[in-house]
């Protein structure tokens, strides 16, 4: 049975804090630096050990967007007392957020085997970034960027929320760079599909969590090394959310495209050459 050092740890929670919310894949970074430190990535206790660090993550999102969390969930509450406050923005946000994540808690029940199985290829993840890029190269494109956040629908959220199941079939593809990318499609500006990609991504990814907590633990998982990757998460995810939001407010995404070629090219040839398996 395999086990993650406290160094690995580190270095994991490290990538995972980095990649969570950039549209880069923090599934596919994960599995290539488990790749280069020899750790199987279709090991069992590794796969449940990436899904439990990415809670930091959520969690620096979580106390990143703490004012806007509390307005949307005070609004979702209020509505559920009294009629008049249903009509506000938030408390339908709110449950848009839930509806949109119940497709991607669906497929990742149905579909677990598979992703914890053969999709957990880094050829996939290599292949999934390639793609991914050329989407969201298209996606900035197209987009008008024209429509902020109060002028989000239903119907955006449920096209952004199960674009999230592309980046679970295939890691590489980048839960954020899928939904980003979705949400440009819609014509929503840049800073507007990013905190949109932010409050999709929150209940999913905790679910995710702490559903595989206890597999985590289960299959040989030190708890040490779990809360220090976890720690380690959030402190590096924390700047990585605020780093992002400055940098959509004033750039395209071609720098993120350019960045995923080169990496799926490098793993490719990584690949090609037997220096990971």
């Amino acid at each position: 049975m395999s086990a993650i050092s406290i160094g690995q740890a580190v270095v994991l929670g490290a990538v995972e804090g980095v990649t969570e919310f950039l549209p880069v894949s923090s599934t596919g970074h994960l599995k290539i630096a488990e790749g280069l430190m020899g750790i199987p990535v279709g090991d069992k206790t590794v796969v449940a050990f990436s899904a439990v660090i990415q809670v930091g993550a959520i969690a620096a999102a979580l106390a990143y967007f703490f004012k806007d969390i509390v307005r949307i969930m005070g609004a979702w509450f209020r509505g559920l007392r009294n009629r008049e406050e249903r009509y506000h923005h938030d408390y339908k946000f709110a449950w848009w957020v839930i509806y949109a994540t119940l497709p991607i808690v669906a497929v990742g029940l149905a579909a677990k085997p598979l992703i914890e199985g053969p999709l957990a290829s880094l050829w996939v993840v290599a292949g999934s970034l390639i793609i991914g890029s050329g989407v969201m190269w298209a996606a900035d494109r197209m987009g008008r960027h024209k429509r902020g956040e109060d002028d989000t629908s239903l119907k955006d959220a449920m096209l952004v929320g199960c674009s999230q199941i592309l980046a679970l079939l295939f890691p590489g593809f980048s839960r954020s760079g899928a939904t980003m990318s979705t949400a440009l499609m819609l014509d929503l500006e840049r800073v507007a599909a990013t905190r949109l990609s932010f409050f999709l991504g929150i209940p999913a990814l905790t679910g995710a969590g702490i559903y595989e907590l206890k597999d985590a633990i289960g299959t040989g998982a030190a708890v040490a090394p779990l809360a220090i990757g976890t720690v380690v998460s959030f402190g590096v995810a924390y700047a990585s959310i605020a780093w992002l939001l400055k940098f959509v407010a004033k750039h395209s995404f071609n720098s993120f495209v350019l960045y995923r070629i080169l990496v799926g090219a490098l793993l490719f040839g990584l690949l090609g050459a037997g220096v990971l398996s």
